[in-house]
């Protein structure tokens, strides 16, 4: 079982975090390690503020990517609405290309249309 202190986990990380700086300035950065795989999240920087979390089990090739909504609960408590998720992104190239999509808002134009469709077309 690979795990977070190989070299191809590591190498693959900074390869990935390498390409993802650029988007440094809208986004805070981190890389968290779990038993079962590594995480990378990134939180925007802005009034309308979006939690995206890249996931990368160690057991399998495939990255899933989950993009939420951050709320807040009476001024005090944050709360998170799933509105996007992509769970079988094969290859690196691939997981970044979706996660640019995201950042361009995909999601959100997703979601969108998601209402859009409930409010008028049901």
């Amino acid at each position: 079982m690979i795990d977070k202190f190989s070299h191809e986990t590591q190498a693959e990380l900074n390869e990935i975090m390498k390409k993802i700086r650029r988007w440094e300035n809208f986004f805070e950065l981190e890389t968290e390690f779990f038993f079962n795989g590594w995480a990378i999240s990134l939180r925007e920087k802005n009034l309308y503020p979006r939690y995206i979390i890249i996931f990368k089990s160690y057991d399998t090739n495939l990255y899933s990517i989950k993009s939420f909504e951050i709320h807040l609960k009476n001024y005090q408590k944050e709360e998170y609405k799933e509105i996007y998720s992509n769970n079988h992104i094969e290859d690196s190239d691939s997981m970044l290309e979706e996660l640019k999509d995201i950042i361009y808002g995909k999601d959100l134009i997703e979601e969108a249309s998601k209402i859009y469709k409930k409010a008028f077309i049901n």
